[in-house]
């Protein structure tokens, strides 16, 4: 369910992360070549990215899929950002195919998205309504919706990036579980889960890339192991275990 990957790293266009590489995120929309859950991810999209004019990152979203928006084939050419975070989306049977439901979702200075599902989210609502920051993002109607609200509640505790969803997927896994890998940033830092789905790293020159898949096939990219945290900042990237 869903592809979703995040950038790091010198500034580049949402056109070279998104929509140029041989098997960028667009083509996984219709044509993923590693998704296990489900065929194609044609039920929405969103890209989030951080701007030097505002603290606050600017996310443009749609509920078609993102190789039949022309909207956004003219903006990304002409927009580059340093954090970047994007996803495509295949809807949960039961939720609807709207633009509320896509990735990214955001609050304050984050960016998060979730690709998987959650195996029983009426369990984790009633067991987790207490912890979860009620943001108006958080009330989405989609299973994602309440992991952003988690991570939210956390990050504003004080959590750091990366403690924020490995707390969020501890807390889910406890009651219930579900498929949950997580992506996040907050502009300075991405970070992700692997929990029942696969995640890549890409490092470079110029930056790195967290992805559901490969964009292209460079041997640099790295699966990264299940059931792990992968954090990246200005000092690298470090994987350990959830």
């Amino acid at each position: 369910m869903c592809r979703h990957l995040a950038y790091l790293g010198r500034p580049r266009s949402l056109q070279a992360v998104v929509l140029d590489p041989p098997h960028s995120l667009a083509v996984q929309a219709y044509a993923p070549r590693r998704q296990e859950h489900g065929t194609i991810n044609v039920d929405g999209y969103g890209v989030g990215w951080y701007t030097p004019v505002r603290p606050e990152p600017v996310r443009y979203r749609r509920a078609q899929p993102v190789w039949a928006d022309q909207s956004f084939a003219s903006l990304a050419p002409t927009v580059e950002s340093t954090c970047v975070l994007a996803a495509v989306r295949s809807a949960t049977p039961g939720f609807p195919s709207e633009e509320s439901g896509a990735a990214p979702f955001t609050h304050g200075r984050w960016l998060f998205s979730h690709n998987g599902v959650l195996a029983d989210l009426r369990l984790a609502r009633k067991a987790l309504r207490e912890d979860v920051a009620w943001v108006p993002d958080a009330l989405a109607p989609v299973d994602s919706a309440l992991l952003f609200g988690l991570a939210v509640a956390r990050w504003e505790a004080g959590a750091t990036l990366g403690e924020g969803l490995a707390s969020a997927t501890h807390d889910v896994a406890a009651v219930g579980g579900g498929r949950l890998n997580l992506l996040a940033s907050d502009g300075h830092r991405i970070a992700g889960t692997t929990y029942g789905d696969t995640l890549f790293v890409h490092e470079s020159a110029d930056g790195v890339l967290l992805a559901s898949e490969p964009c292209d096939d460079d041997p640099a990219w790295a699966p990264v192991p299940p059931h792990s945290l992968v954090e990246v900042d200005q000092h690298g990237v470090t994987i350990s275990a959830l």
